[in-house]
């Protein structure tokens, strides 16, 4: 029988993935959690306003829609509600003169879809539009014999629902853009910083295993890269649409351009932990001043999450990057292999993608880089 001891044993990694995922579902409540209360509020404004306001007696489809713009693309609201309504029109048009032509059924419904999906994809329609103007074409093609009148109220109710829902996004209860990038770009740049310090201690200890993990980890972290690109793009649309939000624009283009770099930087620095697991297969030699770059350029991180988090001038962060390269290009004249030759390159190239995140243009980004390569 199983002791006790060897029963939490067992137990601890268990208890570890679940606070993991709790946390994880934590961040994403607390990230979109305004969706959920804009999706609340445009569902029942706009229904408020098909049936009170306008007299739709079926006034279903536009909280539908409302809901469909806030919830099915967070940076694309108002593309998505032009190609909500544009499908319905499409929907409409095609399902009404297919009836016309060939009557009701079941092969007729058939016939009615695939020219409104195919129709809409000749006009480079996305999957939204394709998607819509097929769900119109099926209401049109099955429901018109027994509801006639079907097609003004329902694309009313479209124009409805996706207009209530563009003035809840940007007027009513606009999210903060900062904030939410904020949120999102917290989980991300601490991971981030976590890996490459453990890629550091791989490579002063020469585990190359331990290396290893690290790059899966960094493989799997492509969705919260996504996330952050996602959160960036519905703010970028609030400060350019939401009056509420426009003083907030000049600030959060700087963010979003260092969120790109950011992005290079992390690409950058995966392919310097795939290079760190082969020069310690290949057995290469590791002078102390290789991991003791790795290990800069995750402090360079952590300093930079702190301070962008602050809406502080990131300068520790730049001191930091700088260090690491100064060390990579010390390791660089010592006895080192050719991976490790790589894992310098590779470190001086997401340095120079960190320094444009932190907000220094290009051509300084490159001759602070090679200063510092250089030992100066």
């Amino acid at each position: 029988m199983p002791s006790s001891a060897s029963l939490r044993s067992a137990a601890d990694p268990v208890r570890g993935r679940a606070a993991g995922v709790g946390r994880d579902s934590w961040r994403r409540l607390r990230t979109y959690l305004i969706v959920a209360v804009q999706a609340g509020l445009a569902a029942a404004l706009s229904w408020v306003v098909a049936r009170q306001v306008l007299g739709n007696p079926e006034p279903t489809f536009a909280p539908a829609a409302a809901v469909g713009v806030i919830a099915a693309a967070l940076g694309g609201r108002a593309r998505r509600t032009i190609e909500l309504v544009a499908g319905v029109v499409l929907g409409i048009l095609v399902g009404d003169l297919l009836i016309l032509l060939v009557g009701t059924g079941p092969w007729q419904t058939a016939a009615i879809v695939f020219l409104a999906v195919s129709t809409a994809a000749v006009v480079r329609g996305s999957g939204a539009l394709m998607t819509q103007a097929g769900g119109t074409a099926v209401l049109i093609a099955t429901l018109t014999p027994a509801t006639p009148d079907l097609e003004l109220p329902r694309t009313i109710n479209a124009l409805v629902g996706g207009l209530v829902g563009m003035f809840v996004v940007l007027v009513l209860a606009p999210l903060n853009p900062l904030r939410t990038v904020r949120r999102v770009a917290d989980p991300t740049l601490d991971l981030f910083a976590r890996q490459i310090t453990a890629a550091a201690e791989a490579l002063a200890r020469g585990d190359a295993p331990r290396a290893e993990e690290v790059l899966d980890r960094m493989r799997d972290a492509e969705s919260e890269l996504a996330r952050l690109d996602e959160a960036i793009s519905a703010a970028h649309e609030v400060v350019r649409l939401s009056p509420v939000r426009w003083r907030r624009r000049r600030t959060l283009g700087a963010y979003q351009r260092g969120a790109e770099h950011m992005d290079r930087a992390f690409r950058n620095s995966r392919t310097l932990v795939r290079r760190i697991g082969t020069s310690l297969r290949s057995g290469e030699p590791v002078p102390p001043d290789l991991p003791a770059a790795v290990e800069r350029f995750g402090e360079a991180i952590r300093l930079l999450h702190r301070e962008f988090l602050g809406a502080r001038e990131p300068q520790q962060a730049r001191e930091r990057v700088l260090a690491a390269v100064r060390h990579a290009g010390a390791a660089c004249r010592q006895d080192i292999g050719f991976s490790g030759t790589i894992v310098v390159s590779q470190l001086r190239t997401a340095a120079n993608d960190l320094l444009r995140a932190t907000g220094v243009p290009q051509d300084e980004a490159r001759r602070l880089v090679r200063r510092a390569a250089a030992g100066r």
